[in-house]
């Protein structure tokens, strides 16, 4: 039925959820699987003309920082799903909306599952922080399965 998963991670607990759950259904189905690390830009500054090539080198550097974390997570999952046999393909990219570069590359990777974790954020919290979870589960068309 699916056979291919992505696997949005961040380093955190509730990714390390994800990986294991992922890895296992994965076995279960034969499919394989596609990690993704989606890193925010540095934010744009207002800044004098004098200030530029600091930014520039701030920005660089912030860039460097971005891939290696990527590349450390992604490689972990890689070690962990390589371990128990299942295809694993990793992906990065550096985006402002986390939610549109989740349902973007479902779609470009042809992704028939997302598998994501939730906080279980109620109240203020969640008016406040709002939830990733939900706002893909709203904009997919690929369904999603939620580990809470």
């Amino acid at each position: 039925m699916f056979e291919h998963i992505l696997v949005p991670v961040d380093g955190g607990d509730l990714s390390d959820k994800c990986i294991e759950h992922s890895i296992g259904l994965a076995k279960m189905l034969g499919a394989s699987i596609t990690g993704f690390t989606v890193e925010p830009p540095l934010p744009p500054l207002v800044v004098e003309q004098m200030a530029v090539p600091y930014y520039v080198e701030t920005s660089k550097e912030h860039q460097e920082r971005c891939e290696a974390h990527a590349r450390e997570v992604l490689k972990s999952f890689a070690d962990r799903a390589v371990a128990a046999g299942v295809p694993f393909d990793g992906q990065f990219m550096v985006s402002d909306n986390v939610q549109q570069a989740i349902v973007d590359i479902a779609q470009r990777q042809q992704c028939d599952l997302i598998v994501m974790a939730t906080h279980g954020r109620h109240g203020l919290d969640a008016l406040i922080n709002g939830s990733l979870t939900k706002s893909v589960l709203s904009h997919s068309k690929v369904p999603l399965l939620v580990l809470h």
